[in-house]
C-alpha cells in the first residue's frame, strides 16, 4: 500500500498558516476599503501628509446610486473640504487648536462645525424623504406624552421666542427628528427647526437651552417647507450644536464640576 502524497504533512499546521493567511489578508482588503473618504491625509495646513500609514490608498471604485441619482467614484470624488474657514492657528506646529476669526456659529468652525454634504433630502428605501413635517403626511399621530404642539419655546437665557407649530418625523424610523418653531417677530420670524435632541419638553414649555433669544434669528432655514436636505441638517445641528459652547463668553470660560 502506498503512502498518499500528504502522508508526511502536518495538515492541522497547514490548515492553521492558510488561516491566518487568509485573515491577514481580509484585514488588509478591509483596511483599504475603509480609506475610500478622507484619504489621502492632510496635515492642517490642508497639504498632503507626508506619513500616509502603512496601507496604499485604494484605487477608484464607482458605485451607482439608487433612485437616480447617478454615480460617485471614490475616492477621488469625495465631496471636497471646504475652503472658507474662518480660523486661524494658535502656535506653528500642527496638533494645536484653531482659533475662530469672525462669528463661529454663522461661520460653522468648532462645535458648530458642519461637513459638505449633498444639498438632497435622504430618501428611505422607496425614494421619498424620510423626514417629513407630521402635517404633511396623516399616518401619524402622538400616541404618548406631551403632544408640544402649540407650547411655547424659551431659549437658553429665558427668553421666549415662538411656539411649537409642527413635528418632523422619520418616517422609517417612527421617531420625530425635529420640531419646527414659529418664531415671534422680535426674534427673526419664520419657521425654524430645532433638532429633538437639542429641546427638552418641561411641563408646559418647550426648553432650547444650547443659543439665546438673540441666536434664533440666525438658525439656518430650509428651503423647502415639506423637506430638509442633508446639507440643510448639517448647517442646523451644527448651529445648536455650536450655541453650547459659542452662546456667550461665560460659557467658553473653565467650569468647576
Amino acid at each position: 500500500m502506498t503512502e498518499p502524497f500528504f502522508g508526511q504533512v502536518d495538515l492541522a499546521s497547514v490548515s492553521l498558516w492558510l488561516f491566518w493567511i487568509f485573515f491577514a489578508l481580509l484585514i488588509f482588503y478591509i483596511q483599504r476599503e475603509n480609506m475610500r473618504e478622507g484619504y489621502p491625509l492632510e496635515d492642517d495646513d490642508g497639504n498632503q501628509s507626508a506619513n500616509q500609514g502603512p496601507f496604499p490608498v485604494p484605487s477608484d471604485k464607482t458605485f451607482k446610486l439608487p433612485h437616480g441619482r447617478g454615480e460617485l467614484t471614490v475616492p477621488s470624488g469625495q465631496n471636497p473640504d471646504r475652503s472658507d474657514l474662518a480660523l486661524e492657528k494658535t502656535a506653528a506646529g500642527n496638533g494645536f487648536p484653531f482659533e475662530p476669526t469672525g462669528d463661529p456659529m454663522a461661520d460653522g468652525v468648532g462645535p458648530a462645525s458642519w461637513a459638505p454634504r449633498r444639498d438632497i433630502p435622504e430618501l428611505d428605501g422607496h425614494g421619498h424623504p424620510k423626514i417629513v413635517p407630521m402635517a404633511a403626511t396623516g399616518q401619524f399621530h402622538v400616541a404618548a406624552g406631551r403632544d408640544p404642539r402649540g407650547l411655547p419655546v424659551v431659549a437658553g437665557d429665558g427668553e421666549t421666542v415662538g411656539t411649537i407649530a409642527d413635528l418632523w418625523i422619520d418616517e422609517p424610523e417612527q421617531l420625530v427628528r425635529y420640531l419646527e418653531v414659529e418664531l415671534d417677530a422680535e426674534h427673526g420670524d419664520g419657521k425654524r427647526l430645532v433638532p429633538m435632541t437639542m429641546a427638552r419638553i418641561w411641563g408646559q414649555k418647550v426648553k432650547v437651552r444650547s443659543i439665546f433669544g438673540k441666536h434664533f434669528a440666525g438658525v439656518p432655514r430650509n428651503a423647502s417647507p415639506n423637506q430638509v436636505t442633508m446639507l440643510e441638517e448639517e448647517k442646523i445641528c451644527g448651529y445648536y450644536a455650536g450655541g453650547t459652547l459659542y452662546a456667550s463668553q461665560a460659557r467658553q470660560e473653565p467650569q468647576l464640576g
